[in-house]
């Protein structure tokens, strides 16, 4: 009985020494700029390159992609993807832009100068979105699994496992490569998870609570935050969502006290 007591004692002990895990950071946000937004736009994907914004648009029979002049919101450029498809997230790569669908296991990729279809290919499952470091293609596919792509074949070459404190994050949507880190809109919610690609780990969140009220917008339900895009050179975020009128230029703010 007094060994058992002291085992007790013992680990009683152990645990209270043992430090609770310190909770995932939550980053609010400050807007420093707000530019106009196609409202019409159901945006998937977004990225930034060379001063433009290139974009592209979901929902069958309406899915476009764009190159966008970032301060009117105008469109430059456009290519309607053929009605059949619901477009998905887009990236850039040597001189071509590629681009997922829905639900078809189909890509399209077009040269990044003139929009032009050079070829297709395939993978399974759904398609969300896309983004990229020097070597490397990311894809999500609406769970908590990121793709890992060969950027020559388009093809799977690995995966990554997102999680928080141990548990997946599931619904991971449209995706943006930021200083070594992947940002990850989560669908329908007002968070970006920054993950560690490395190891999966969200290393932080990003809360854009109080961005812009949805609910004026004609499909709340649907309207929802989603489309990252950076400009590494000049070190700018911006963020939007699908039919929204406005597209923020944000900095992060430091993380709240737990």
């Amino acid at each position: 009985m007094i060994r058992r007591l002291a085992s007790a004692l013992a680990l009683a002990v152990l645990v209270c020494a043992t430090p609770a895990r310190a909770a995932t950071p939550v980053y609010g946000y400050r807007v420093v700029h707000v530019y106009p937004h196609d409202t019409s736009a159901y945006t998937e994907g977004l990225f930034y390159k060379d001063g433009y914004l290139y974009e592209s648009t979901g929902e069958a029979g309406e899915s476009t992609v764009r190159k966008v002049d970032l301060p009117t919101g105008k469109v430059l450029q456009r290519h309607d993807v053929p009605a059949a498809y619901f477009g998905e997230g887009i990236v850039d790569w040597n001189g071509q832009l590629v681009q997922l669908t829905w639900k078809d296991q189909l890509g399209f990729v077009y040269d990044l100068a003139s929009f032009r279809q050079l070829r297709t290919f395939n993978y399974p499952g759904e398609g969300w979105a896309l983004t990229r470091d020097d070597k490397r293609i990311y894809m999500s596919d609406g769970s908590a699994v990121l793709r890992i792509l060969d950027p020559a074949t388009l093809a799977a070459t690995g995966s990554i496992l997102v999680t928080d404190d141990g548990q997946p994050v599931v619904n991971l949507n449209e995706l943006e490569w930021v200083k070594g880190e992947i940002y990850a809109n989560v669908w329908m919610s007002n968070r970006i998870a920054r993950i560690d690609p490395a190891t999966g780990h969200v290393t932080g969140w990003i809360d854009l609570g109080g961005l812009l009220d949805v609910s004026r917008l004609p499909d709340p339900t649907n309207d929802v935050l989603n489309g990252i895009a950076y400009d590494a050179q000049h070190d700018r975020l911006f963020v939007t969502g699908k039919r929204w009128p406005k597209l923020f230029e944000i900095v992060l703010l430091p993380p709240r006290p737990h």
